[in-house]
């Protein structure tokens, strides 16, 4: 159960993110409500992950989805470039989260 929370809490990252850029430094009311909503409930799933997950592990697991959801949402909606290198820097990421499960 922990891993799926600290799934979860990592998108939930990327919501808080991507709701902050669009919050227009919290001058937009409903993206302003979501970052504040997905940021506390990214970081309760965290914490409650920490509680049997080694903290190098969760946090770097948390980031790496959190950033590589982040740079996918944005290429897709063009709010930055595409380009294959990006991309196989994004897998690059995912694949080290991967490897970080497996070696626990």
């Amino acid at each position: 159960m922990p891993w799926i929370i600290l799934i979860a809490s990592g998108v939930l990252e990327a919501v808080w993110a991507t709701a902050l850029s669009r919050s227009e430094g919290f001058t937009r009311l409903w993206p302003s409500v979501i970052f504040v909503v997905a940021l506390v409930a990214s970081m309760f799933g965290l914490a409650y992950a920490l509680k049997t997950l080694p903290v190098g592990t969760a946090y770097a697991i948390w980031v790496g989805i959190g950033a590589a959801l982040t740079a996918i949402w944005a290429m897709s909606t063009g709010a930055e470039p595409f380009s294959i290198v990006r991309v196989l820097l994004i897998v690059g990421i995912v694949a080290c989260v991967g490897g970080l499960k497996l070696t626990h």
